[in-house]
């Protein structure tokens, strides 16, 4: 079985997409060679059985040069694989469709938005099977979806050595208006004024159009920055993160009702207690993990609640969750799954 992959980046490095530079790697196991065309290449060390094509992002290449290179390179290559993985870019399904069902290619497409539209709908027409994470997912409606394992690297992703900061938060992801952040920081504003100990860091950066609500948050968050309790710090790649996570005791996430973060299940993985408010958790999380949507008070009550369990309780906590991510979420999990998938359609 040979795959071609369509995908946004491939490179190590970066701090949202660099996790799937560890995808290539496990699908790598489980295919006779894999061609990767994306739109933009970084930094990569991948096995000898997969070739990266960029489309010239990187380069400043126009639309227009993308989409004449993209059929360039599926035409070119057309031999050289039977299956086809479309990474959360929908319209290379639109683009390549028509070419590839011609050619008699399987073609999955991975989608985990709750977003729909003329795009996602043509692209779920054009598609053998849809493959996604959150039940909240739009596809999870379609007879072609298939719900997957969220292909979490469980070697890379584990408890460290040292012990973790007392009192310490942790916040990670891209810096925008839909991660809800300013929640945070009220919640924080709370546990200050009540006395309570702690300490926030908050990793990861911002697009160019969320700038503003970047500057926004600094300002409200200002008296506890000033006061050591906050500490922003620029985003990492994705293969650092785990150094990260094992230094902190709670790790936050406020992403809206329905969406599947990842770095969730990153952090559950160390072992890392965590706080979530996505109904898309419900069934994996325990009810101390999980706070009201856009509740500042809960989210306070919730955090003070689980600093000051004592460290035994902690401890089992977190070990419960890794065993929640090993069983259903692991990225061997995932690679299997996909050839099993490809072999049987």
């Amino acid at each position: 079985m040979r795959l071609l992959i369509l995908t946004q980046k491939v490179d190590k490095e970066d701090s949202i997409l660099g996790f799937f530079h560890g995808w290539i790697e496990e699908f790598s196991k489980r295919f006779e060679s894999i061609i990767v065309i994306c739109l933009e290449e970084g930094v990569h060390t991948l096995p000898s059985n997969v070739k990266v094509f960029s489309l010239g992002k990187e380069k400043g290449y126009s639309k227009v040069h993308y989409i004449f290179r993209f059929w360039s390179l599926i035409f070119k290559h057309r031999n050289d694989y039977n299956g086809v993985f479309v990474h959360m870019n929908p319209e290379y399904v639109v683009l390549g469709g028509m070419f590839w069902r011609m050619w008699k290619k399987k073609i999955f497409l991975w989608y985990n938005h709750e977003k729909s539209g003329f795009m996602i709908r043509a692209t779920i027409s054009g598609a053998h099977k849809v493959l996604h994470t959150s039940p909240y997912a739009y596809p999870a409606k379609s007879k072609k979806s298939k719900l997957m394992p969220a292909g979490i690297d469980t070697d890379l992703f584990k408890k460290g050595i040292a012990s973790r900061e007392l009192n310490s938060l942790l916040s990670l992801g891209r810096i925008s208006p839909i991660k809800n952040l300013n929640v945070l920081i009220e919640s924080c504003k709370i546990l200050a004024k009540e006395n309570v100990p702690f300490h926030l860091s908050i990793y990861g950066n911002a697009l160019s159009r969320d700038t503003d609500y970047y500057t926004k948050l600094k300002v409200e968050a200002g008296e506890l920055e000033r006061a050591g309790k906050v500490v922003f710090h620029p985003g990492v790649a994705n293969f650092k993160t785990p150094e990260i996570y094992n230094k902190h005791e709670i790790f936050i996430n406020l992403s809206p009702d329905g969406l599947f973060d990842k770095t969730i299940l990153e952090a559950m993985a160390t072992e890392t207690p965590v706080l979530v408010s996505s109904s898309a958790f419900k069934d994996l999380l325990p009810e101390p993990c999980r706070f009201k949507a856009g509740q500042s008070d809960d989210l306070a009550l919730r955090l003070k609640t689980l600093l000051s369990l004592p460290s035994a309780e902690k401890l089992e906590i977190g070990q419960s969750l890794r065993n929640t991510v090993s069983r259903f979420h692991s990225l061997s999990h995932l690679g299997s799954k996909l050839r099993d998938l490809y072999e049987n359609m």
